[in-house]
Protein backbone atom coordinates (compact mmCIF):
# COMPACT_ATOMS: atom_id res chain seq x y z
CA UNK A 1 0.00 0.00 0.00
CA UNK A 2 1.37 3.20 -0.96
CA UNK A 3 2.46 5.39 2.07
CA UNK A 4 0.67 8.80 0.81
CA UNK A 5 -2.87 6.85 1.28
CA UNK A 6 -2.67 7.18 5.16
CA UNK A 7 -0.35 9.93 5.57
CA UNK A 8 -2.42 12.54 5.25
CA UNK A 9 -5.40 10.82 7.71
CA UNK A 10 -2.90 9.97 10.10
CA UNK A 11 -1.14 13.44 10.62
CA UNK A 12 -4.98 14.64 10.74
CA UNK A 13 -5.94 12.42 13.71
CA UNK A 14 -2.73 13.14 15.57
CA UNK A 15 -3.82 16.56 15.09
CA UNK A 16 -6.88 16.20 16.64
CA UNK A 17 -5.41 13.95 19.70
CA UNK A 18 -3.05 16.99 20.51
CA UNK A 19 -5.63 19.54 20.31
CA UNK A 20 -7.56 19.36 23.73
CA UNK A 21 -4.10 19.19 25.48
CA UNK A 22 -3.42 22.51 23.45
CA UNK A 23 -6.22 24.40 24.23
CA UNK A 24 -6.04 23.20 28.02
CA UNK A 25 -3.93 25.53 30.46
CA UNK A 26 -3.07 23.22 33.50
CA UNK A 27 -1.07 24.39 36.31
CA UNK A 28 1.57 22.10 37.85
CA UNK A 29 -0.79 20.92 40.59
CA UNK A 30 -3.15 19.46 38.27
CA UNK A 31 -1.22 17.29 36.65
CA UNK A 32 -1.19 13.87 39.36
CA UNK A 33 -5.19 14.13 39.34
CA UNK A 34 -5.75 13.81 35.12
CA UNK A 35 -2.89 11.61 36.12
CA UNK A 36 -5.41 9.52 38.08
CA UNK A 37 -8.31 10.16 36.05
CA UNK A 38 -6.74 8.91 32.80
CA UNK A 39 -4.74 5.34 33.53
CA UNK A 40 -4.91 5.01 29.92
CA UNK A 41 -2.81 8.26 29.27
CA UNK A 42 -4.62 8.81 26.49
CA UNK A 43 -5.83 12.88 25.84
CA UNK A 44 -8.70 14.51 27.79
CA UNK A 45 -11.18 15.89 26.37
CA UNK A 46 -11.66 13.84 24.40
CA UNK A 47 -14.51 10.38 24.11
CA UNK A 48 -12.61 7.77 23.13
CA UNK A 49 -14.22 4.29 22.15
CA UNK A 50 -12.06 1.32 21.36
CA UNK A 51 -13.92 -1.91 19.29
CA UNK A 52 -12.20 -5.15 18.63
CA UNK A 53 -14.41 -7.42 15.16
CA UNK A 54 -13.24 -10.72 15.01
CA UNK A 55 -14.60 -13.71 12.44
CA UNK A 56 -14.00 -16.82 11.75
CA UNK A 57 -15.87 -19.14 9.56
CA UNK A 58 -15.54 -22.78 7.39
CA UNK A 59 -16.87 -23.31 3.47
CA UNK A 60 -17.28 -26.35 1.67
CA UNK A 61 -18.44 -27.07 -1.56
CA UNK A 62 -19.09 -29.85 -4.22
CA UNK A 63 -19.02 -30.00 -7.65
CA UNK A 64 -18.09 -25.83 -8.68
CA UNK A 65 -20.09 -25.19 -11.87
CA UNK A 66 -17.23 -22.48 -13.68
CA UNK A 67 -13.30 -21.83 -12.84
CA UNK A 68 -12.03 -21.06 -9.22
CA UNK A 69 -12.79 -16.99 -9.04
CA UNK A 70 -9.29 -16.54 -6.79
CA UNK A 71 -7.86 -18.77 -9.69
CA UNK A 72 -8.36 -18.10 -13.14
CA UNK A 73 -7.57 -20.92 -15.63
CA UNK A 74 -8.08 -24.09 -13.09
CA UNK A 75 -10.72 -25.92 -14.62
CA UNK A 76 -11.26 -28.82 -12.41
CA UNK A 77 -13.78 -30.08 -9.75
CA UNK A 78 -13.28 -27.79 -7.16
CA UNK A 79 -14.79 -29.61 -4.11
CA UNK A 80 -12.80 -28.91 -1.09
CA UNK A 81 -13.22 -26.96 2.32
CA UNK A 82 -10.96 -24.19 3.43
CA UNK A 83 -11.49 -21.64 6.31
CA UNK A 84 -10.94 -18.08 6.71
CA UNK A 85 -10.52 -15.39 9.96
CA UNK A 86 -9.88 -11.99 10.47
CA UNK A 87 -9.53 -9.92 13.97
CA UNK A 88 -9.81 -5.68 13.39
CA UNK A 89 -8.89 -3.36 16.60
CA UNK A 90 -10.30 0.05 15.96
CA UNK A 91 -10.05 3.51 18.02
CA UNK A 92 -12.21 6.44 17.70
CA UNK A 93 -12.64 9.44 19.37
CA UNK A 94 -14.92 12.59 18.95
CA UNK A 95 -14.04 16.32 20.26
CA UNK A 96 -16.55 18.93 20.96
CA UNK A 97 -15.46 22.28 19.89
CA UNK A 98 -16.12 25.74 21.94
CA UNK A 99 -18.94 26.19 18.67
CA UNK A 100 -20.82 23.22 19.67
CA UNK A 101 -19.36 21.38 16.54
CA UNK A 102 -17.61 18.46 16.77
CA UNK A 103 -14.33 16.66 15.53
CA UNK A 104 -14.23 12.89 14.62
CA UNK A 105 -11.98 9.93 13.51
CA UNK A 106 -11.31 6.44 13.62
CA UNK A 107 -8.11 4.31 13.26
CA UNK A 108 -8.55 0.43 12.54
CA UNK A 109 -6.45 -2.66 11.15
CA UNK A 110 -7.55 -5.69 9.43
CA UNK A 111 -5.49 -9.17 9.77
CA UNK A 112 -6.70 -11.95 8.24
CA UNK A 113 -5.90 -15.19 7.14
CA UNK A 114 -7.52 -17.99 4.72
CA UNK A 115 -6.25 -21.45 4.72
CA UNK A 116 -6.93 -25.08 3.53
CA UNK A 117 -7.80 -22.91 0.16
CA UNK A 118 -9.34 -24.56 -2.64
CA UNK A 119 -7.93 -26.83 -5.04
CA UNK A 120 -5.71 -28.03 -3.75
CA UNK A 121 -2.90 -27.21 -6.34
CA UNK A 122 -3.40 -23.45 -5.86
CA UNK A 123 -4.23 -23.99 -1.64
CA UNK A 124 -1.24 -22.35 0.07
CA UNK A 125 -2.23 -20.34 3.43
CA UNK A 126 -2.57 -16.59 2.81
CA UNK A 127 -2.50 -13.91 5.65
CA UNK A 128 -2.48 -10.40 5.22
CA UNK A 129 -2.43 -7.16 7.71
CA UNK A 130 -2.70 -3.93 6.60
CA UNK A 131 -4.74 -0.22 7.75
CA UNK A 132 -9.12 -0.53 7.14
CA UNK A 133 -10.46 2.68 8.82
CA UNK A 134 -8.15 5.72 8.84
CA UNK A 135 -10.18 8.83 8.71
CA UNK A 136 -10.70 12.99 9.97
CA UNK A 137 -13.81 14.38 9.93
CA UNK A 138 -15.81 17.04 11.29
CA UNK A 139 -19.62 18.00 11.92
CA UNK A 140 -21.81 20.96 13.06
CA UNK A 141 -23.33 19.41 15.99
CA UNK A 142 -25.91 22.12 17.11
CA UNK A 143 -23.74 24.94 16.05
CA UNK A 144 -26.28 26.11 13.02
CA UNK A 145 -29.69 26.54 13.39
CA UNK A 146 -30.66 24.98 9.94
CA UNK A 147 -30.39 21.20 12.01
CA UNK A 148 -28.06 19.46 14.22
CA UNK A 149 -25.18 17.73 12.64
CA UNK A 150 -26.30 19.73 9.13
CA UNK A 151 -23.03 19.71 7.63
CA UNK A 152 -20.73 17.16 7.98
CA UNK A 153 -17.40 16.55 6.12
CA UNK A 154 -15.03 13.00 6.33
CA UNK A 155 -11.84 12.64 4.60
CA UNK A 156 -9.15 9.67 4.83
CA UNK A 157 -9.97 6.07 4.34
CA UNK A 158 -13.79 5.67 5.25
CA UNK A 159 -16.73 3.47 4.16
CA UNK A 160 -19.19 4.94 1.82
CA UNK A 161 -22.50 3.70 0.86
CA UNK A 162 -25.35 4.44 -1.53
CA UNK A 163 -28.59 2.78 -0.62
CA UNK A 164 -28.87 -0.96 -0.34
CA UNK A 165 -25.66 -1.85 -2.17
CA UNK A 166 -26.95 -2.30 -5.57
CA UNK A 167 -23.87 -0.29 -7.15
CA UNK A 168 -21.68 1.77 -4.50
CA UNK A 169 -20.69 0.37 -1.01
CA UNK A 170 -17.58 -1.98 -0.95
CA UNK A 171 -15.06 0.45 -1.10
CA UNK A 172 -12.05 -2.70 -0.60
CA UNK A 173 -11.44 -5.66 -2.64
CA UNK A 174 -10.83 -9.18 -0.94
CA UNK A 175 -9.56 -12.74 -1.38
CA UNK A 176 -6.22 -13.69 -3.86
CA UNK A 177 -3.35 -12.20 -1.85
CA UNK A 178 -5.62 -10.78 0.97
CA UNK A 179 -6.92 -13.81 1.87
CA UNK A 180 -10.65 -13.18 3.44
CA UNK A 181 -12.25 -13.73 0.03
CA UNK A 182 -16.08 -14.14 2.12
CA UNK A 183 -15.24 -12.40 5.46
CA UNK A 184 -14.54 -9.37 3.40
CA UNK A 185 -13.56 -7.75 6.28
CA UNK A 186 -12.28 -4.81 4.18
CA UNK A 187 -14.53 -2.38 3.19
CA UNK A 188 -13.34 1.19 3.53
CA UNK A 189 -12.10 3.27 0.41
CA UNK A 190 -7.95 4.05 -0.28
CA UNK A 191 -8.92 7.30 0.02
CA UNK A 192 -12.77 8.64 0.69
CA UNK A 193 -13.86 12.64 0.78
CA UNK A 194 -17.02 13.29 1.51
CA UNK A 195 -19.69 16.07 2.07
CA UNK A 196 -22.92 16.29 3.52
CA UNK A 197 -25.91 18.76 4.18
CA UNK A 198 -28.69 17.37 6.08
CA UNK A 199 -31.37 19.39 6.52
CA UNK A 200 -34.75 18.18 7.45
CA UNK A 201 -35.98 15.74 4.86
CA UNK A 202 -33.03 16.85 2.41
CA UNK A 203 -29.70 15.02 2.31
CA UNK A 204 -26.91 16.33 -0.42
CA UNK A 205 -23.64 14.32 -0.21
CA UNK A 206 -20.41 15.24 -2.48
CA UNK A 207 -18.03 12.62 -3.18
CA UNK A 208 -14.63 11.50 -4.33
CA UNK A 209 -14.01 7.70 -3.52
CA UNK A 210 -10.57 5.99 -5.02
CA UNK A 211 -11.25 1.94 -4.09
CA UNK A 212 -8.65 -0.26 -2.55
CA UNK A 213 -7.84 -2.79 -4.78
CA UNK A 214 -5.84 -6.03 -4.77
CA UNK A 215 -2.57 -5.52 -6.36
CA UNK A 216 -2.55 -8.24 -9.11
CA UNK A 217 -6.07 -6.49 -9.87
CA UNK A 218 -5.44 -3.02 -9.72
CA UNK A 219 -7.79 -1.24 -12.70
CA UNK A 220 -6.96 2.45 -10.94
CA UNK A 221 -10.99 2.47 -10.88
CA UNK A 222 -11.99 5.92 -8.85
CA UNK A 223 -14.69 8.11 -8.91
CA UNK A 224 -16.54 11.60 -7.88
CA UNK A 225 -20.44 12.21 -7.90
CA UNK A 226 -23.18 13.74 -6.12
CA UNK A 227 -26.59 12.36 -4.12
CA UNK A 228 -29.55 13.86 -2.94
CA UNK A 229 -32.10 11.88 -1.09
CA UNK A 230 -35.50 13.26 0.48
CA UNK A 231 -37.37 11.19 3.18
CA UNK A 232 -41.39 11.43 3.09
CA UNK A 233 -44.21 10.33 5.05
CA UNK A 234 -44.83 10.85 8.92
CA UNK A 235 -42.13 7.65 9.63
CA UNK A 236 -39.68 8.85 6.84
CA UNK A 237 -41.60 5.84 5.75
CA UNK A 238 -40.49 6.97 2.03
CA UNK A 239 -36.84 7.84 0.71
CA UNK A 240 -36.47 8.96 -2.53
CA UNK A 241 -32.62 9.51 -3.82
CA UNK A 242 -30.79 10.44 -6.98
CA UNK A 243 -27.29 10.20 -7.60
CA UNK A 244 -24.50 10.69 -10.70
CA UNK A 245 -21.09 9.25 -10.83
CA UNK A 246 -18.57 10.08 -13.02
CA UNK A 247 -15.58 6.95 -13.15
CA UNK A 248 -11.88 6.71 -13.98
CA UNK A 249 -9.90 4.26 -14.57
CA UNK A 250 -6.96 2.77 -16.31
CA UNK A 251 -8.06 2.70 -20.09
CA UNK A 252 -5.93 -0.53 -20.56
CA UNK A 253 -7.45 -2.58 -18.23
CA UNK A 254 -11.33 -1.18 -17.84
CA UNK A 255 -12.10 0.70 -21.02
CA UNK A 256 -15.57 0.58 -20.35
CA UNK A 257 -15.34 2.35 -16.71
CA UNK A 258 -12.71 5.17 -18.08
CA UNK A 259 -14.48 8.00 -18.67
CA UNK A 260 -18.05 6.55 -17.61
CA UNK A 261 -21.40 8.22 -16.48
CA UNK A 262 -23.50 6.74 -14.44
CA UNK A 263 -26.72 8.00 -13.15
CA UNK A 264 -28.82 5.82 -10.34
CA UNK A 265 -32.67 6.70 -8.83
CA UNK A 266 -33.75 5.28 -5.95
CA UNK A 267 -37.07 4.31 -4.19
CA UNK A 268 -37.68 2.69 -0.96
CA UNK A 269 -41.23 2.99 0.54
CA UNK A 270 -44.11 1.87 2.50
CA UNK A 271 -46.91 3.55 0.68
CA UNK A 272 -50.12 2.77 2.70
CA UNK A 273 -49.80 4.51 6.35
CA UNK A 274 -51.87 1.91 7.66
CA UNK A 275 -50.17 -0.88 6.30
CA UNK A 276 -46.40 -0.37 7.06
CA UNK A 277 -46.23 -4.32 6.87
CA UNK A 278 -46.34 -3.85 2.67
CA UNK A 279 -42.94 -2.35 1.59
CA UNK A 280 -41.86 -1.87 -2.12
CA UNK A 281 -38.11 -1.21 -3.39
CA UNK A 282 -37.35 0.39 -6.66
CA UNK A 283 -33.56 1.15 -8.30
CA UNK A 284 -32.59 2.07 -12.04
CA UNK A 285 -29.05 2.54 -12.64
CA UNK A 286 -27.76 3.59 -16.50
CA UNK A 287 -24.10 3.52 -17.98
CA UNK A 288 -23.31 5.76 -20.78
CA UNK A 289 -19.93 6.17 -22.00
CA UNK A 290 -20.47 5.93 -25.62
CA UNK A 291 -19.73 2.62 -27.64
CA UNK A 292 -17.13 1.71 -24.80
CA UNK A 293 -20.44 0.99 -22.56
CA UNK A 294 -24.27 1.55 -22.74
CA UNK A 295 -25.81 -0.44 -20.49
CA UNK A 296 -28.63 -0.71 -17.95
CA UNK A 297 -30.38 -2.12 -14.73
CA UNK A 298 -33.06 -1.91 -12.59
CA UNK A 299 -34.67 -4.29 -10.21
CA UNK A 300 -38.24 -4.10 -8.32
CA UNK A 301 -39.11 -5.78 -4.61
CA UNK A 302 -41.96 -6.44 -2.99
CA UNK A 303 -42.66 -7.48 0.54
CA UNK A 304 -44.57 -8.25 3.60
CA UNK A 305 -44.41 -8.72 7.31
CA UNK A 306 -47.41 -10.63 9.31
CA UNK A 307 -46.78 -9.04 11.72
CA UNK A 308 -49.33 -10.03 13.78
CA UNK A 309 -47.75 -13.30 14.07
CA UNK A 310 -45.51 -14.54 16.37
CA UNK A 311 -42.79 -15.54 14.42
CA UNK A 312 -43.52 -12.62 12.10
CA UNK A 313 -43.05 -14.50 8.96
CA UNK A 314 -42.54 -11.83 5.85
CA UNK A 315 -42.45 -13.18 2.07
CA UNK A 316 -40.10 -11.54 -0.15
CA UNK A 317 -40.26 -11.49 -4.34
CA UNK A 318 -37.49 -9.62 -6.35
CA UNK A 319 -36.88 -9.27 -10.27
CA UNK A 320 -33.46 -7.82 -11.50
CA UNK A 321 -32.26 -7.08 -14.62
CA UNK A 322 -28.57 -6.70 -15.72
CA UNK A 323 -28.37 -6.09 -19.60
CA UNK A 324 -26.14 -7.96 -21.88
CA UNK A 325 -23.96 -6.99 -24.19
CA UNK A 326 -25.37 -7.26 -28.30
CA UNK A 327 -23.47 -9.57 -30.40
CA UNK A 328 -25.01 -7.43 -33.61
CA UNK A 329 -24.12 -3.75 -32.06
CA UNK A 330 -20.94 -2.18 -31.90
CA UNK A 331 -21.82 -1.15 -28.67
CA UNK A 332 -20.94 -2.39 -25.38
CA UNK A 333 -23.80 -3.21 -23.84
CA UNK A 334 -22.03 -5.49 -20.75
CA UNK A 335 -23.32 -3.61 -17.25
CA UNK A 336 -20.55 -2.78 -15.29
CA UNK A 337 -21.76 -4.15 -11.75
CA UNK A 338 -19.09 -1.32 -9.93
CA UNK A 339 -18.96 -1.56 -6.19
CA UNK A 340 -21.69 -3.27 -4.84
CA UNK A 341 -21.76 -4.97 -1.56
CA UNK A 342 -23.46 -7.32 1.02
CA UNK A 343 -26.82 -5.39 2.72
CA UNK A 344 -28.59 -8.66 3.44
CA UNK A 345 -28.71 -12.27 2.47
CA UNK A 346 -29.65 -12.48 -1.30
CA UNK A 347 -28.42 -8.33 -1.69
CA UNK A 348 -26.44 -7.67 -3.98
CA UNK A 349 -24.11 -10.84 -4.16
CA UNK A 350 -27.23 -13.25 -5.44
CA UNK A 351 -26.92 -16.55 -4.05
CA UNK A 352 -24.09 -18.19 -1.90
CA UNK A 353 -23.48 -20.30 -5.03
CA UNK A 354 -23.73 -18.54 -8.34
CA UNK A 355 -23.06 -14.57 -7.08
CA UNK A 356 -20.11 -16.07 -5.19
CA UNK A 357 -18.09 -18.10 -7.94
CA UNK A 358 -19.81 -18.26 -10.86
CA UNK A 359 -21.95 -14.94 -12.01
CA UNK A 360 -22.08 -11.32 -11.72
CA UNK A 361 -24.74 -8.66 -12.46
CA UNK A 362 -24.25 -8.32 -15.53
CA UNK A 363 -26.02 -10.25 -18.75
CA UNK A 364 -28.35 -11.44 -16.19
CA UNK A 365 -31.73 -11.95 -14.72
CA UNK A 366 -32.61 -13.38 -11.67
CA UNK A 367 -36.03 -14.01 -9.67
CA UNK A 368 -35.88 -14.26 -6.19
CA UNK A 369 -38.17 -15.49 -3.51
CA UNK A 370 -37.50 -15.32 0.13
CA UNK A 371 -39.39 -16.31 3.62
CA UNK A 372 -38.05 -15.32 6.67
CA UNK A 373 -39.19 -15.93 10.04
CA UNK A 374 -37.70 -14.48 13.77
CA UNK A 375 -38.87 -16.82 16.33
CA UNK A 376 -37.47 -14.85 18.58
CA UNK A 377 -35.30 -11.46 19.05
CA UNK A 378 -32.20 -13.75 18.77
CA UNK A 379 -33.15 -15.92 16.51
CA UNK A 380 -33.64 -15.88 12.24
CA UNK A 381 -34.00 -18.14 9.49
CA UNK A 382 -35.12 -18.19 5.67
CA UNK A 383 -35.56 -20.25 2.69
CA UNK A 384 -34.27 -18.15 -0.78
CA UNK A 385 -34.84 -19.46 -4.50
CA UNK A 386 -33.46 -17.85 -7.13
CA UNK A 387 -33.90 -18.28 -10.79
CA UNK A 388 -31.03 -17.02 -13.59
CA UNK A 389 -31.25 -16.48 -16.75
CA UNK A 390 -29.06 -15.05 -19.43
CA UNK A 391 -30.02 -11.62 -21.54
CA UNK A 392 -27.52 -12.78 -24.25
CA UNK A 393 -26.53 -15.92 -24.20
CA UNK A 394 -24.83 -16.15 -27.36
CA UNK A 395 -22.24 -13.38 -25.26
CA UNK A 396 -20.63 -16.89 -23.68
CA UNK A 397 -19.61 -18.09 -27.09
CA UNK A 398 -21.68 -19.25 -30.17
CA UNK A 399 -22.61 -22.77 -28.45
CA UNK A 400 -24.44 -21.15 -26.06
CA UNK A 401 -28.14 -20.95 -27.55
CA UNK A 402 -30.05 -21.28 -24.10
CA UNK A 403 -30.37 -18.55 -21.20
CA UNK A 404 -31.16 -21.04 -18.70
CA UNK A 405 -28.41 -20.25 -16.46
CA UNK A 406 -29.22 -22.17 -12.79
CA UNK A 407 -32.25 -22.64 -10.23
CA UNK A 408 -30.38 -22.20 -6.46
CA UNK A 409 -31.50 -22.53 -3.08
CA UNK A 410 -30.15 -20.77 0.15
CA UNK A 411 -30.83 -22.02 3.46
CA UNK A 412 -29.83 -19.78 6.63
CA UNK A 413 -29.54 -19.23 9.97
CA UNK A 414 -28.45 -16.37 12.07
CA UNK A 415 -28.39 -16.74 15.62
CA UNK A 416 -27.27 -13.97 17.99
CA UNK A 417 -26.09 -16.04 20.86
CA UNK A 418 -24.85 -12.97 23.42
CA UNK A 419 -24.34 -9.43 23.19
CA UNK A 420 -20.77 -9.73 21.08
CA UNK A 421 -21.60 -13.45 19.28
CA UNK A 422 -23.09 -13.81 16.17
CA UNK A 423 -23.35 -17.32 14.45
CA UNK A 424 -24.60 -17.92 10.91
CA UNK A 425 -25.67 -21.27 9.02
CA UNK A 426 -26.12 -21.62 5.11
CA UNK A 427 -26.53 -24.10 3.40
CA UNK A 428 -26.78 -23.93 -0.43
CA UNK A 429 -28.07 -26.54 -3.73
CA UNK A 430 -27.63 -25.07 -7.29
CA UNK A 431 -28.92 -26.64 -9.95
CA UNK A 432 -27.30 -25.91 -13.51
CA UNK A 433 -29.43 -24.94 -16.60
CA UNK A 434 -28.90 -25.91 -20.53
CA UNK A 435 -26.39 -22.49 -20.91
CA UNK A 436 -24.06 -23.56 -18.13
CA UNK A 437 -23.67 -26.84 -20.13
CA UNK A 438 -23.40 -25.60 -23.46
CA UNK A 439 -20.72 -23.51 -21.74
CA UNK A 440 -18.43 -25.67 -19.71
CA UNK A 441 -19.69 -28.92 -20.27
CA UNK A 442 -20.93 -29.31 -16.55
CA UNK A 443 -23.97 -30.83 -15.62
CA UNK A 444 -23.39 -32.23 -11.40
CA UNK A 445 -25.36 -29.79 -8.82
CA UNK A 446 -23.38 -27.58 -7.30
CA UNK A 447 -23.92 -28.20 -3.09
CA UNK A 448 -22.51 -25.85 -0.19
CA UNK A 449 -21.89 -25.12 3.27
CA UNK A 450 -20.85 -22.60 5.39
CA UNK A 451 -20.19 -22.01 9.47
CA UNK A 452 -19.45 -18.43 10.39
CA UNK A 453 -18.80 -16.82 14.11
CA UNK A 454 -18.69 -13.62 14.41
CA UNK A 455 -17.48 -11.73 17.39
CA UNK A 456 -18.11 -7.61 18.03
CA UNK A 457 -16.94 -5.81 21.40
Amino acid sequence: MPMRTISIPAILLCAVIALPAAAQTTSPQDKPAQAAERPTGLPAGITWKFNFDAGWGTFGFANSLYDNPKEPGVDDNLSDQWFEGYVKPALSGSYKTESSGEIYGKVSVVGERTYGSVPADFGADISSFGPEDAYLGWRSGDSLTIGENALDFTVGRSRYRLGHGFLLFDGAAEGGSRGGYWTNARQAFELAAIARLHTGPHKVEMFYLDKDELEEGESGSRLFGGNYEISLGADDSTTLGATYMKWMADAAVRPGRDGLNVFNLRAYTAPVPDLPELTFEFEYATERNGDALQADAWTLQGAYEFSEFSWKPTFTYRYAFFEGDDPQTAANENFDPLFLGFYDWGTWWQGEIAGEYFISNSNMISNLFRAHISPSDKLGAGLLLFKFTLDHPQTLGPSVTSSDVAIETNVYVDWKANSNFTVSLVGAYANPGKAVEQNSGRTKNFTYGMVYVGYSF
